[in-house]
């Protein structure tokens, strides 16, 4: 049986319809460096990592998660052009601090499909869970913790916190300035009538990963994952954050996802705690790794504060 042919979408017609949607690209092992970095108290660069006015003290002074009955589990969901070891780094940290961590192989192909995908992953988990989203994974992780009780906190990292009824195009169109539109490649066309789409690899470095290597972010655009566009389009259901205490951490610089929009959805949310991080790109999980361990630390301590006083 002959292999169905690819249908070729044009990119004009792409960016007409999808405005300048932000799906994120990761860089993934190229950064393993990040990885077997012990949580030293600093940043990834070797420098002292930067105030977040919190009140909190470091993680290493911190309460211990097994100092707690029902250690949270982590479970991280990466978002477009990217796979689970873009959370390299932080996997590294928490797992030094004592956290079992999942870190979930987001299929991609709609934020339908999706969303049951991971839904499906979190019902494996036994006891309380920290849902962790970067970029296009925010949505996800919008959709599937609502109704899950096992879910007690949720940590957006440079990702979509969607309304219902709301699209990844939806909120790109709330404020000017994206130029993620430009920097995508033509689409191709699924033998199901769907098409998926990746970055210009020449754009990759400038648009979505500006504060890593230059060669690292290289090696992270030719090895992109495609996302089908059904993740732009699909609406939102009914979000968790409406229910869940949720946490935000974005770079100020970030190209993919505007800091103008990150602040709006995070203001939103009622975010119990929002970080800026100066000149950091989108992908803030690969370069402040030490920043977004800490954030998701504090999701779980206040779990565990709330268990002692109850």
């Amino acid at each position: 049986m002959s292999t169905p042919k690819r249908r070729s979408v044009s990119r004009r017609h792409f960016i007409a319809t999808l405005a300048a949607t932000s799906m994120a690209a990761s860089t993934f092992a190229v950064l393993a460096r990040d990885a077997s970095a012990a949580a030293t108290g600093q940043g990834s660069n070797g420098t002292a990592s930067p105030s977040f006015n919190t009140g909190a003290a470091p993680m290493i002074n911190q309460m211990s998660p097994s100092t707690a009955s029902g250690t949270p589990t982590v479970a991280l969901v990466h978002g477009a052009f990217a796979d689970s070891s873009s959370f390299n780094g932080v996997v590294a940290r928490l797992l030094g601090q004592g956290y079992p961590v999942v870190a979930v192989a987001n299929p991609l192909r709609g934020l339908k499909a999706d969303s049951e995908y991971v839904a499906s992953v979190l019902k494996s988990i036994p006891g309380p869970i920290v849902l962790v989203g970067h970029s296009y994974g925010g949505a996800i992780i919008s959709n599937v913790a609502t109704g899950n009780t096992n879910v007690i906190g949720l940590v957006y990292v440079a990702a979509f916190a969607p309304e219902e009824g709301e699209t990844a195009n939806d909120l790109q169109g709330r404020f000017p300035g994206n130029t993620l539109g430009e920097a995508l490649a033509q689409p191709v066309g699924l033998p199901d009538g769907g098409a998926e789409v990746s970055i210009q690899q020449g754009k990759f470095w400038q648009q979505f990963a500006a504060d890593l290597p230059e060669e690292a972010a290289k090696l992270a655009a030719a090895t992109q994952r495609p996302v089908s566009l059904a993740a732009f389009t699909d609406p939102a259901t009914a979000p968790a954050w409406k229910s869940i205490p949720s946490r935000f951490i974005y770079g100020d610089q970030d190209q993919a996802i505007l800091a103008t929009l990150h602040s709006f959805m995070a203001e939103r949310a009622g975010s119990r705690q929002t970080v800026a991080i100066p000149g950091a790109s989108h992908v803030v999980m690969i370069s402040h790794p030490d920043e977004v361990a800490e954030m998701i630390h504090q999701s779980a301590l206040a779990y565990a504060t709330t268990r002692s006083t109850a």
